[in-house]
């Protein structure tokens, strides 16, 4: 799954105007990589969540903008296995 999510989050990348050429699994989130302002972190996170039906809280927002775009798809892929914390939230 997580060649998926590289794949998924490269395309997005794309689509939100960012030059990704030549990215890879490596690739970096922040400055030395992609270049991602704390919005298109956001944005790229809903698009994630509406993907994959994982869930990102604000807390998890910093973290992931310093990830690599292999760390982020290996947590991604870890979400989505994972069982829902809101299934017991709601009893």
């Amino acid at each position: 799954m997580s060649a998926d999510v590289v794949a998924f989050t490269i395309e997005s990348l794309r689509q939100m105007n960012f030059d990704v050429d030549g990215a890879d699994g490596d690739t970096v989130f922040g400055p030395a990589g992609v270049d991602l302002d704390s919005l298109a972190v956001a944005e790229l996170a809903l698009r994630v969540e509406d993907a994959y039906g994982v869930k990102f809280g604000e807390e998890d927002m910093e973290r992931l903008a310093i990830m690599t775009l292999g760390e982020f798809a290996a947590d991604v892929s870890a979400r989505a296995s994972a069982p829902s914390a809101l299934d017991g939230a709601a009893k």
